[in-house]
């Protein structure tokens, strides 16, 4: 059963700048996450919701990233492999989304 990790990634770039900063920076995303991600894939199901689906060490991990005026939370399923990991991968989530969104 996977474990449900929630993170909020605080940004000052406004709803609309946030969407944006994260379509045109897309591709740096597997090297803002931690644990040798091997492959992200994106879409967007809504104009401010993106969904990943993120290959990390052999696992595949579901992710959901909802786009704020002042934030952005991020919805992860870790599977229980991981899951004795979800504070370090939390607050990795955290410092790396921090740095792509400035």
């Amino acid at each position: 059963m996977a474990v449900p990790v929630v993170i909020d990634v605080p940004h000052k770039l406004g709803r609309d700048g946030a969407r944006e900063r994260l379509r045109t920076r897309f591709a740096e995303l597997g090297g803002h996450m931690p644990g040798g991600v091997g492959e992200v894939r994106a879409s967007w199901p809504s104009d401010y919701e993106m969904a990943l689906d993120i290959s990390a060490m052999g696992q595949s991990i579901p992710a959901k990233l909802e786009v704020m005026a002042d934030c952005v939370r991020v919805h992860i399923a870790l599977p229980p492999m991981l899951a004795y990991f979800s504070g370090m991968i939390g607050a990795a989530v955290r410092d790396q989304g921090t740095k792509l969104l400035t």
